[in-house]
């Protein structure tokens, strides 16, 4: 049986950060639309949890992201506005480095370079830093050594994930979209006009689909789509404040720090939430397994992390985590997106670990790729065809 009585006009699968934007975005237009998800979201499952991630408006990268994170902040505006809900924070964003030419983030050497660049041509906001101004303006940040440069944005800041996809959602079912929550899809099978999705309890007939699946997305797009993305275990700590008094109102921006020669002494973090600050860092080590892999952080690595990165460099934290999470990230060999419309399904990855910020658009693109309209975003070179070259 269809889960909408018959043939709808969009399916998005999976609501997480761009599904439930796609749906929000489908309903907002009268489409008639059904989300589905294995979970309940918000969930803890996937990739959009833990309270809080970061966005900034110049990205290093690549410029063509800019534009999608500005739509996808007015988005996030509009949506607080209709709700109610905090849901961007604008503390001001920070990212430092003492050898930008010799380091990467994302794999991108000249990072701050090319974020600095982005401002530029973009006119965000922004200054750049020399150490003694960082410590000067900021001080929890710790152990400074003294040939750092940074990049502060006071536009950027953080998202928090959870309300962001539960608003997405709630307005969506306030404009007539349909939500079906608890159920694994098992297959989508495309026809010449029509999509079929099997799930476990019932069948889903739609005039296009949405694949937003996150970590889950190798097993239900097509292989030639699927095998481009790997998924990671990334691990995030809690830090529980117990001076205060570095973290001060309006001053404490999220940032990005690789406060090392080599690009593997880098981490990031947010301000105080509800008394504690959370940090992590990107691990692109092995694939983790979806269905079968722990999502418990390992004994040893809230210690690790500690003694490595936040003991001396953040001040007035307690000395271990208070807890940790892990998240599983899916990645791209070049770490863009991948977005691919065709055969009645687009398929979307919004991933490897800079994707939240920018969701909202990319749900909304996709939403208009579904119902044949065109984006106003530059989105093909987001496409598969980039990795057969």
């Amino acid at each position: 049986m269809n889960a909408m009585g018959r043939v709808c006009d969009v399916a998005v699968i999976g609501l997480g950060a761009v599904g439930s934007s796609a749906l929000y975005q489908l309903a907002k237009r009268g489409i008639e639309a059904v989300g589905i998800d294995r979970f309940a979201p918000p969930h803890d499952r996937g990739s959009s949890h833990g309270e809080s991630r970061i966005t900034r408006q110049a990205i290093g990268e690549g410029e063509a992201y800019v534009p999608l994170v500005l739509r996808s902040n007015a988005i996030w505006e509009e949506l607080e506005s209709v709700t109610g809900e905090r849901l961007l924070e604008r503390c001001g964003f920070l990212f430092m480095t003492r050898d930008d030419a010799g380091t990467s983030h994302h794999g991108h050497a000249g990072f701050l370079r090319r974020t600095r660049d982005a401002a530029e041509r973009f006119k965000i906001d922004h200054e750049v830093l020399d150490a003694a101004e960082i410590g000067a303006r900021f001080p929890q940040f710790i152990g400074l050594a003294g040939d750092e440069t940074g990049y502060y944005e006071p536009g950027g800041g953080y998202l928090r994930p959870e309300r962001c996809i539960a608003a997405s959602l709630s307005e969506a079912r306030r404009a007539g979209a349909r939500i079906v929550t608890g159920m694994r899809v098992c297959a989508i099978e495309r026809g010449a006009d029509q999509v079929r999705i099997r799930t476990e309890r019932e069948e889903v007939v739609a005039r296009h689909a949405i694949v937003a699946t996150g970590p889950w997305l190798p097993q239900l797009a097509k292989p030639e789509i699927g095998r481009h993305v790997a998924i990671r275990r990334q691990v995030l700590h809690w830090f529980p404040v117990h001076d205060i008094s570095a973290y001060r109102a309006g001053l404490t921006p999220s940032f990005i720090w690789t406060h090392g020669l080599d690009s593997a002494e880098q981490f990031y973090g947010f301000p105080p939430i509800d008394g504690l600050v959370k940090v992590a860092r990107e691990d692109d080590a092995g694939d983790f397994d979806i269905e079968q892999a722990s999502r418990e952080a390992d004994f040893d690595e809230g210690p690790a992390m500690a003694a490595r990165h936040v003991t001396r460099h953040l001040a007035g934290l307690a000395a271990l985590p208070s807890k940790s999470a892990v998240c599983p990230y899916a990645v791209t060999p070049d770490t863009d997106f991948l977005i691919s419309s065709e055969e009645g399904a687009t398929v979307v990855s919004a991933c490897s670990g800079h994707g939240f910020k920018h969701a909202a658009a990319v749900g909304e693109a996709a939403a208009a790729l579904s119902i044949g309209e065109l984006s106003s975003l530059d989105l093909p070179q987001f496409g598969p065809g980039r990795f057969n070259t």
